[in-house]
């Protein structure tokens, strides 16, 4: 990381892709401020007013500026040409050039997996998200959970990595040591004191607008090989984030969830329309990501029946009504359970997770 990486970063005129082409042209930001015009602007296609800037030193007054800045707050600087700077990330063209980071740099270089979803998250979403994250706790020892920070399913997610002793990597849309959305706070706390990480690509002289959050998609979906989306709406950035992933060459993979429930109507059309891999369990991920695990079998079948899989009391319950009805009805399930439809509505998503039971037109739903 030297001064003119950073310098870079607030040369009017470059963008992201801009940056990395240029990168890519020099070799390093010390040779792009020590190019000449003509290799500026005729070898490296940049706009005379860009060159020019650059020529004349634009960008390190106020490198020098930030370099005090994250030295006050505690913040690492880590650039596209460091060693450790994520080398998936790199592979993208519009990557920032720059990362500011706090806690465990190195949690960005694990197994990373990328999981978000809508913010207004359903019981069934929770219950999904910490599921997969605690059959991936058991079997992926390197593990990393990379996701936004933000309401609904990007904090459970973080919360249930920390729950099952998965370092996280939380890349936020606000300048570092500040935590958006403010009520995280705490929770990004927690994420630092368990070996996990905060990520942005903004310096404290960023300028606040509307498109953070968009631009923030892509470190997500750029830092993992793969992106599961849990809940989704018709539209949302979660969707964002699949499009972008599925551009870079990522695996996509989504939850499915019941066909009336608005939560889903996202998650289900990018499985309809064969845009995301259907996960039920922890080991399709694992079979879908293609990872080969040492001290476990490469390919492992999924528990298929009640005996192999631990199933909570309530479970049981709701299983055995199929035992005396083949394809009960939600109201048969309701009247010979005793739950509440919210309640209800838990086992059933759960046991459609473990790939025991699944739904049927009408609101029916048969054993597996």
């Amino acid at each position: 990381m030297t001064i003119e990486d950073l310098a870079l970063l607030y040369v009017r005129g470059l963008g992201p892709r801009g940056l990395a082409h240029l990168i890519d042209h020099f070799g390093s930001a010390e040779s792009v401020y020590s190019a000449s015009r003509s290799n500026l602007s005729l070898d490296a296609g940049l706009r005379e007013d860009i060159a020019f800037n650059i020529l004349n030193g634009a960008g390190i007054v106020e490198a020098k500026r930030e370099i005090a800045y994250c030295r006050k707050h505690g913040v690492t600087m880590i650039a596209a040409t460091d060693k450790e700077y994520p080398m998936l990330l790199r592979e993208i063209s519009d990557r920032p050039h720059v990362l500011f980071v706090k806690g465990n740099v190195d949690a960005l270089s694990m197994r990373t997996l990328s999981m978000v979803g809508t913010r207004e998250m359903s019981p069934a979403g929770q219950h999904a998200a910490n599921r997969l994250i605690e059959g991936l706790a058991e079997r992926v020892k390197d593990l990393c959970i990379v996701s936004g920070i933000a309401y609904g399913v990007d904090a459970a997610c973080h919360r249930a990595a920390l729950s099952h002793g998965v370092p996280s990597a939380a890349v936020l849309a606000s300048v570092l040591p500040e935590i958006n959305p403010a009520p995280h706070r705490e929770l990004a706390e927690d994420i630092l004191k368990h070996d996990g990480v905060l990520v942005s690509e903004l310096s404290s002289q960023s300028k606040q607008n509307g498109k953070l959050f968009i631009a923030r998609n892509r470190i997500i979906a750029g830092l993992s090989m793969g992106t599961v989306i849990v809940e989704s709406h018709a539209s949302g950035g979660s969707l964002a984030t699949a499009e972008l992933a599925d551009s870079y060459g990522r695996m996509v993979m989504a939850v499915p969830g019941r066909i009336g429930d608005s939560a889903s109507f996202g998650t289900n059309n990018l499985i309809r329309t064969a845009k995301a891999r259907l996960i039920l369990t922890a080991n399709d991920i694992i079979e879908d990501m293609d990872w080969d695990l040492e001290h476990s079998p490469s390919k492992s079948v999924a528990p298929n029946s009640a005996e192999e899989w631990k199933l909570i009391p309530a479970e049981r319950i709701t299983l055995s009504v199929f035992d005396n009805i083949a394809t009960p009805d939600l109201q048969q399930l309701l009247d010979a359970t005793g739950y509440t439809v919210g309640e209800l509505s838990m086992m059933l998503m759960s046991l459609e997770l473990k790939g025991l039971i699944r739904q049927l037109p009408g609101q029916r739903y048969e054993r597996v």
